[in-house]
């Protein structure tokens, strides 16, 4: 098509940049979309949005409780499919289940959901093509993910991407400050990015 929707990824972090009205002016004035992929306040949310004057999308990370009584405002991803400017997002909130607290899951669970999307999913790719960007709080198993048992990938995640190949999965959860840390690898006809704590992106919608 020619044009691309830039869009600011942010997850996990609180940075103080980006509690500056000036800051985000300044650098991200041509932002179209912010998209969140969770662990972050709701009111740091509504302030960058306010700023930026663009729509939020976002998914709960595993500590981000408080969003049931203070949502921030916004587009919820989980479990829906929704699309702007031409670009489809699809999104599966948390991370995998290590106590009992926060918003965890079995793999037996996200594995039911990433089934339940098929109908979706599949009616989405016969009249429009694949999902565009997978928005995930949790990376996959095995691509990004740490040794841990709060930051293991969900094997699911796989799945999702081995049946319905979006174009881009985005995650948090993991944190990386250490450059050594690869943030970006390609699975199959996924390109996967570990977005935390701040990624900005270009994508150009296609054609089915």
């Amino acid at each position: 098509m020619g044009w691309a929707v830039k869009i600011l990824f942010i997850s996990d972090t609180v940075m103080p940049q980006m509690e500056s009205a000036v800051n985000l002016r300044r650098y991200y004035s041509d932002i179209e979309l912010i998209v969140s992929c969770g662990d972050l306040p709701a009111v740091y949310l509504e302030f960058i949005t306010s700023i930026l004057n663009v729509p939020l999308f976002y998914v709960r990370g595993n500590h981000d409780t408080g969003y049931d009584e203070q949502p921030p405002g916004g587009d919820n991803l989980h479990q829906q499919l929704v699309t702007y400017h031409g670009l489809s997002f699809f999104g599966l909130e948390g991370s995998i289940r290590y106590n009992d607290s926060g918003i965890q899951y079995t793999e037996s669970s996200m594995r039911g959901m990433v089934v339940a999307a098929a109908p979706r999913l599949q009616l989405h790719r016969l009249q429009h093509g694949r999902v565009d960007v997978l928005v995930t709080h949790s990376p996959a198993k095995g691509i990004h993910d740490a040794e841990d048992v709060p930051h293991r990938g969900f094997k699911s995640l796989l799945h999702f991407m081995d049946w319905y190949q979006p174009r881009y999965m985005v995650h948090g959860h993991v944190h990386t400050w250490d450059r050594r840390v690869t943030t970006r690898t390609q699975y199959r006809k996924t390109d996967i990015i570990n977005i935390n704590p701040i990624t900005v992106l270009e994508v150009e919608p296609v054609a089915p």
